[in-house]
């Protein structure tokens, strides 16, 4: 594999200024849990193995199961998330592949029946964040696991 720039050194201030941005949507309207959640499936949707491994690890790190982290890829069908849940991974899924059409009306209604207003909307802004962060690090192809040390990523134990 080709060796590419390294962006954070290339565009340090931009990358300044959106390590500000993703840590503000860390206080967020919505729980950590369903954070970790969309994060996950949003690097699953981009194939984004770096952000794939970080936000496992993150997870993993504030209690999240594995089996739902396992579940996550097919979580339709799986019975091991709530309505909430599902609601938020439906928002995070649309946002992330929009639709030619853009967002269809009963997804919206969807997750207006189990978030409130500033809920979707610091939700829409963690969505944002994941996707910026899953497009250049897979455009970058930046290695997963490079960052574990300075994350604080390697307590969890999934080397």
């Amino acid at each position: 594999m080709t060796q590419r720039i390294n962006f954070a050194k290339e565009s340090s201030d931009m990358m300044k200024k959106f390590g500000e941005f993703v840590a503000a949507t860390k206080e967020n309207a919505v729980e950590e849990s369903i954070r970790d959640l969309v994060n996950v499936r949003i690097a699953q949707l981009n194939n984004c193995t770096f952000c794939l491994d970080m936000h496992i690890k993150q997870a993993k790190l504030h209690g999240e199961r594995e089996l739902r982290l396992y579940h996550l890829a097919s979580w339709r069908e799986s019975t091991l998330f709530a309505p909430r849940e599902r609601a938020s991974l439906a928002w995070a899924e649309v946002l992330t592949r929009l639709p030619e059409v853009g967002v269809a009306d009963d997804v919206y209604e969807r997750v207006r029946t189990q978030l409130n207003e500033k809920e979707i909307s610091d939700l829409t802004f963690v969505v944002m964040a994941a996707n910026a962060w899953t497009r250049v690090n897979a455009g970058f192809r930046t290695v997963p696991g490079s960052s574990d040390v300075m994350l604080g990523l390697e307590k969890a134990g999934l080397n």
